[in-house]
């Protein structure tokens, strides 16, 4: 059975559901290697060579910083430890924020100097401090990105320095990018430092969208010669958060050109859609021998669609059940779906499940109700 939701709830807009709204079309990126999401819904908003291998340079420092974040909200690190330098790390060669050797550097000096500055040797300090090498805190980087479900890269050092066995998708590092920020909050806010001095030595923040009025607030950039100019990205505008990843440009300009110039497209082209609140009466399905002739529906969880602004007028809801709902119906059990479809995206489905319980009729009153069906065709 199908019937169309009534207009107060399809007057609504939509609402807390990973949705796609499908990889826009009619924009192009200089960048070899492109994904823009929306951070709630995961909304597909622009997919180019999304899940194709590419060195990741110095975003590989996300995931080292997911592990260094993660050691500290377990209590395993402080911010306030000191850590030994090793002549490896004060070797290391690339990007630095000149740890001293021999020396000794605080936690979140290290955490600064990784992420503003982009520094392979803070990256250095910080695996041989938590895995006693870098080779351990690699395999612990492998092990952890399998657990979120990166399952197209793979890591061989704690840098992104070049190496043939370091590898990633932008699909994998917007996922990445999510993650930190979800699950370590109260560490993120040090990709939106402009600048860190340490050692006497004054470096900006690499990301260039930090110096834009433009809502962002991290991640990391990365460069070497083979990969390009990159950038993963993350930006809110009015509560709403988009993630970019962008590899393979060929130059630090185009890299901040096309990096802006998607920024804006996604905030401008589309929108979040809200429609029922979990625990909000979708609608009232009649119930087969039931001790209630109907049991309101609703949906488990808040339901948020990302689509394009124009089409926005073309959105619809509705409720299907697939059979009659025969009683007894026990409250959270699945009784249906509310489908959302609009122009051009691909079609939301969502559980619909019950309310409240729903005993069953008694035999006398089952009979009574089989014969009315019987002779007038309803309960």
């Amino acid at each position: 059975m199908k019937y169309a939701v009534r207009s107060a709830l399809a007057a609504l807009a939509l609402c807390g559901w990973a949705a796609q709204a499908g990889a826009a079309t009619g924009i192009d990126t200089q960048a070899r290697n492109a994904i823009v999401v929306d951070f709630e819904t995961g909304a597909l908003l622009l997919d180019k060579g999304a899940d194709q291998r590419m060195p990741p340079a110095s975003m590989s420092k996300i995931m080292t910083a997911y592990l260094v974040y993660d050691a500290l909200k377990k209590g395993r690190l402080s911010l306030e430890d000191i850590l030994p330098v090793s002549e490896k790390a004060w070797r290391t060669q690339g990007s630095k924020m000149f740890v001293p050797y021999p020396g000794r550097v605080k936690v979140e000096d290290l955490v600064r100097g990784m992420i503003i500055q982009s520094g392979n040797d803070a990256c250095i300090v910080l695996a041989e401090g938590l895995a006693g090498s870098e080779e351990a805190f690699v395999e612990q980087m492998n092990e952890k990105a399998k657990e979120l479900g990166l399952d197209h890269s793979h890591f061989a050092n704690v840098s992104g320095l070049p190496d043939p066995n370091e590898y990633v998708t932008a699909r994998d590092l917007a996922l990445l990018a999510r993650r930190l920020i979800v699950d370590f909050p109260e560490y993120y806010h040090y990709d939106s430092e402009k600048d860190f001095t340490y050692n006497g030595i004054k470096q900006g923040n690499r990301n260039p969208l930090l110096y834009k009025d433009l809502g962002a607030d991290g991640m990391k950039t990365g460069h070497t010669d083979e990969a390009g100019y990159s950038l993963t990205a993350s930006a809110v505008r009015d509560g709403r958060r988009v993630i970019m990843v962008m590899g393979g440009l060929p130059t630090g300009k185009a890299r901040q050109q096309e990096s802006e110039r998607l920024l804006e497209w996604a905030f401008r082209e589309f929108n979040d859609f809200r429609l029922v609140k979990a625990g909000d009466t979708v609608d009232q399905a009649e119930v087969w021998l039931g001790a209630e002739p109907k049991v309101p529906v609703t949906i488990q969880k808040d339901v948020v669609v990302t689509l394009p602004r124009a089409a926005r007028r073309s959105m619809k809801a509705t409720v299907h059940y697939d059979s009659a709902i025969k009683a007894p119906i026990a409250k959270g059990q699945t009784v249906g779906k509310l489908t959302i479809t609009a122009d051009g995206v691909d079609p939301v489905e969502v559980p619909l499940v019950a309310l409240q319980p729903v005993a069953k009729l008694g035999p006398i009153e089952r009979i009574a109700v089989a014969a009315g069906y019987l002779v007038w065709g309803k309960r």
